[in-house]
């Protein structure tokens, strides 16, 4: 059987006025398929991701998830057919635990009925190891764990698209490689992932397929391999010094 894709970005342009960030982007995620996303500062790789998710809607092109047009559909309604993002700089409501953060996802984003939320929430701060700081104030928590904390509320809205940006981003080695393990174990459960991080290192231990953006184009795609030995992305993204 062949791939089926369930996430096709064609044609995508998005202008904030006069400024041209994304053009003309064409970008398809298959099942069970990791995909990072890298490119220099202002490539345009978060304004990628907010179109695909519906923070923002695109100038030109069309979004389509599981064979349906979502390029008018707003983030929430994304989110209730499984696509789902975190995002760069954490912001858990505060005031609340850490697992009621994660079960007003499960309630209000993922839509579960009280019972079903609640086991999706301790599920969800299980896959994240979380457990053990479950009812300490959200706020209270260090960054590691807020961004565990963003990825468990992604995780209780039962996604079968998930898009990280920057989710590594301000952690130590040690934690970085705690959150790539985690990242890693979802793929065990069917979960499509597109992930943009500055740290290639740790990308290239989840994605099997990279995109490398430079002002708002793909300048080059493919195994991480072939990727980072192109000489366009030596040229844009690395300086000119081949990884």
């Amino acid at each position: 059987m062949a791939d089926r894709t369930d996430l096709t970005a064609s044609g995508i342009h998005k202008s904030f006025g006069a400024l041209a960030v994304l053009n003309g982007i064409d970008f398809a995620l298959h099942s069970d398929e990791a995909v990072g996303i890298i490119g220099p500062n202002g490539a345009g790789k978060s304004t990628l991701l907010a179109v695909l998710s519906g923070a923002t809607p695109p100038t030109q092109g069309r979004v389509m998830l599981n064979g349906t047009d979502v390029s008018a559909l707003p983030a929430r309604d994304r989110a209730a057919r499984g696509l789902v993002r975190t995002h760069q700089i954490p912001k858990p409501f505060s005031g609340i635990t850490v697992f009621e953060n994660v079960l007003v996802a499960a309630t209000h984003a993922g839509a579960a009925r009280h019972t079903d939320a609640y086991d999706l929430a301790l599920d969800a701060l299980q896959v994240c190891g979380m457990m053990d700081v479950a009812n300490r104030p959200a706020e209270s928590v260090g960054l590691l764990d807020r961004k565990r904390l963003e990825l468990a509320r992604a995780l209780a809205t039962r996604p079968r698209l998930l898009l990280l940006d920057e989710i590594g981003g301000g952690l130590t080695d040690a934690e970085a490689s705690e959150l790539v393990d985690t990242i890693r174990s979802l793929r065990a459960r069917r979960i499509g992932i597109v992930w943009i991080e500055h740290i290639v290192r740790i990308l290239v231990q989840v994605a099997e397929r990279l995109v490398c953006m430079d002002a708002g184009k793909i300048i080059a795609q493919g195994t991480p391999n072939v990727v980072m030995a192109d000489p366009d992305v030596v040229s844009a993204y690395l300086g000119g010094v081949p990884a």
